[in-house]
């Protein structure tokens, strides 16, 4: 048997051969600072000393990341700047992982198989009943209604019926209270439309989708219903609004009631023709329908002009556009539209195309944006001049046909000439100039007396229709307009401050009927800001008094001071929180009324009147953005002014989901540039 032979050398003298030619090399690292590990220091391996007990379970955790993956605190002193970008740079990793996990742990929550069973529901809502003047069905129930208690306990709330989903309609469910009214929204559209960014999503810069939100989610913050129809009529003595809605299969419609309590007319408008022959040539941006038209035509355009078949002729005519309207939308939209023309179309469309492109915009006044200050008007022809946009002011449309625009165009300078004709080629025309009444707006006007607007329901300074029986018809948005005629309550408000019944309005009593006339009548009131002149104004024979005749001319000539307030997404908000307001607070006090038989409170008992507050106004006008707050305050620029449009736009979307898809779409557009498909 072989034994192993053992060696009795210590190891040292057995490596010490070996390590001879390295000497210099060990003498070296003896001299370096050591850990008591015997390890050198290093970036990321050096030792820290222990956490020490007292320390937060939080402060250990920071402390514990920060000695394993940081950088040290020697590296630190050294370099501090990159040492900060280092934690940052690690930071963020972990910030992202932590993201991901968070999203992904959601995620998988989100996915669940929940099976209904003996859902209860109330027979009128499966077989409603029939009633009203012509017989029809009366929804009285809908098919939630007794889905959980919650639910069942909204039957018995005071019925609310809201005409429409825009901004007026959103902004009203936004500020209810919930539990207070049993709400039914009626609309032919399943969503609300963020309407101001619609020139965006007709060239890709935005995403439709990432404009609209379902009046589902949102009336379900009140723990409404929604109703896909459209109004038709409406019977106020029974309080029966009459909807017209798809029938059970789908082809056709039916017809049936919808019983109120209150009623909200929130329907918007629709184009004025003004008369103008061929608009059925025409494009439309008031729905998003409407913006995906535009899209279509446009890139349709463009790829038939791209073909070599298309004659040089017909390229020019293909590739002008025309924007009948010098207002918001329309300005806006010839921005965007040159916009993509010259940063995405030069890219990947033939180079040869951009000498054919043109872009018209026509105004009827002698600036665009003419609602703005002459500032900003200015400021966004001289801009529109270096987009090379041409600008046609002065000029009325006579007729539009396939292939053409026929213009009229005065002489600002001779207002005795002749207007001149001019035609335009064209391949593309939006129509974006004034407003005109929904078919249910122009019917409630027809049956209401005391109704003579031709664009919209006049309503007092509560927002009530006029006409209807006070505290159930209320109107707003585009739709409405506040009449404000005081002549109809003179004799009313005579006899309320002659309190001496002298037949005559001192001093001291004119004051007291300036204050409540500010109170009634919003829209005048910053024509009593100077009270002792007006009494001086009219006081014609100086006797210190005011007659009846006096106070009359005084009335007559203010009404026709006041102007309408302009139909934009800002009025119709801010009346949608007014009503929503008002009626939270009817709602707290709807028990006692009840009891004492009086549902119908009158407003002026409880709730101050309408009052708009100038918010101020935007346009986008190409990489640039002008804003026009009022009071001879604006602002008009290039990137700043942008980012301040965007964020103020992005601030009102309806839903935190808009927000965030409205956000990508910007830094997608930024990165990727615009989507140029067609579909």
């Amino acid at each position: 048997m072989i034994r192993p032979r053992i060696l009795a050398r210590p190891l040292a003298a057995r490596l010490a051969p070996r390590l001879a030619p390295r000497a210099p090399a060990l003498r070296l690292l003896s001299t370096l600072p050591r850990t008591p590990s015997g390890v050198p220091p290093s970036f990321f391996t050096q030792r820290r000393p222990a956490l020490a007990p007292a320390l937060t379970s939080s402060l250990a955790l920071k402390r514990f990341i920060s000695i394993r993956f940081g950088p040290s605190p020697e590296f630190s002193a050294r370099h501090p700047a990159v040492a900060l970008l280092i934690r940052l740079a690690l930071s963020s990793v972990l910030g992202l992982a932590v993201l991901t996990g968070a999203i992904l742990f959601h995620d998988a929550f989100t996915y669940s198989e929940r099976h209904v069973d003996r859902v209860p529901t109330n027979a009128l809502s499966l077989h409603p009943r029939r009633g009203g003047k012509k017989n029809l069905p009366i929804i009285e129930a809908n098919l939630d209604d007794e889905e959980d208690d919650q639910k069942r306990a909204m039957k018995n709330k005071p019925k609310l019926v809201i005409i429409g989903g825009g901004w007026g309609a959103v902004a009203l469910i936004q500020s209810l209270s919930p539990n207070q009214y049993n709400v039914t929204l009626v609309s032919p559209q399943t969503y609300f439309a963020f309407t101001p960014l619609l020139p965006s999503a007709c060239v890709g810069t935005v995403e439709v989708r990432s404009l609209v939100e379902p009046l589902r989610k949102l009336i379900a913050r009140v723990r409404g219903h929604y109703l896909m129809g459209s109004a038709v009529d409406v019977d106020m003595a029974e309080r029966l609004l009459e909807v017209e809605v798809p029938d059970d299969e789908g082809k056709g419609v039916a017809r049936a009631y919808l019983p109120y309590d209150k009623l909200v007319i929130a329907c918007g408008s629709t184009s004025n023709d003004h008369g103008v022959k061929g608009l059925e040539h025409c494009f439309q941006l008031k729905t998003v329908p409407d913006a995906q038209a535009i899209r279509r035509r446009v890139m349709a355009n463009l790829e038939l002009a791209s073909l070599p078949t298309t004659t040089p002729e017909e390229r020019k005519r293909l590739l002008s556009f025309v924007v009948c309207g010098g207002g918001p939308t329309g300005v806006e939209f010839a921005a965007e539209l040159s916009d993509m023309l010259n940063e995405d179309v030069l890219d990947y469309f033939p180079k040869a195309l951009r000498n054919e492109i043109s872009v018209h915009v026509v105004q009827s006044r002698d600036h665009i944006l003419n609602t703005y200050s002459e500032k900003i008007s200015q400021y966004a022809e001289k801009r529109f001049a270096r987009s090379q946009i041409n600008v046609v002011t002065n000029a009325r449309v006579s007729e539009v046909t396939p292939e053409k625009v026929v213009l009229s165009i005065k002489d600002p300078k001779d207002k005795n000439s002749k207007p001149r004709t001019v035609e335009i080629d064209s391949g593309f025309v939006l129509w974006s100039t004034g407003i005109a009444m929904q078919p249910f707006t122009k019917r409630l006007v027809d049956i209401l007396p005391n109704q003579f607007h031709s664009k919209a329901v006049q309503v007092d300074s509560y927002l009530r229709v006029e006409g209807a029986p006070k505290g159930t018809v209320y109107a707003m948005g585009d739709a409405a307009t506040i009449h404000l005629n005081m002549l109809d309550q003179l004799l009313e408000i005579w006899d309320k401050f002659d309190t001496n019944k002298d037949g005559a309005i001192d001093y001291e009593e004119w004051q007291h009927m300036s204050t409540y006339i500010k109170k009634q009548f919003p829209l005048a009131s910053k024509y009593f800001d100077r009270v002792k002149d007006i009494f001086d104004e009219y006081d014609k024979d100086k006797d210190e008094k005011l007659g009846l005749n006096e106070v009359a001319a005084m009335f007559q000539d203010l009404s026709k001071k006041v102007t309408a307030l302009p139909a934009t997404a800002q009025v119709a908000s801010q009346e949608g929180k007014y009503l929503g307001h008002m009626f939270n607070k009817l709602a707290r006090q709807s028990k006692v009324l009840r009891q004492n038989d009086m549902p119908d409170l009158d407003d002026e008992a409880y709730f101050d009147s309408f009052k708009y507050k100038h918010l101020g106004s935007l346009a986008y006008i190409g990489n640039s953005a002008v804003i026009d707050v009022g009071d001879g305050w604006s602002f008009a620029g290039g990137l700043l002014a942008m980012y301040a449009w965007r964020s103020v736009y992005w601030s009102e979307q309806a839903s935190l989901r808009l927000q965030f898809l409205l956000m990508i779409d910007w830094i997608k557009r930024g990165i990727f540039g615009r989507d140029l498909s067609k579909f």
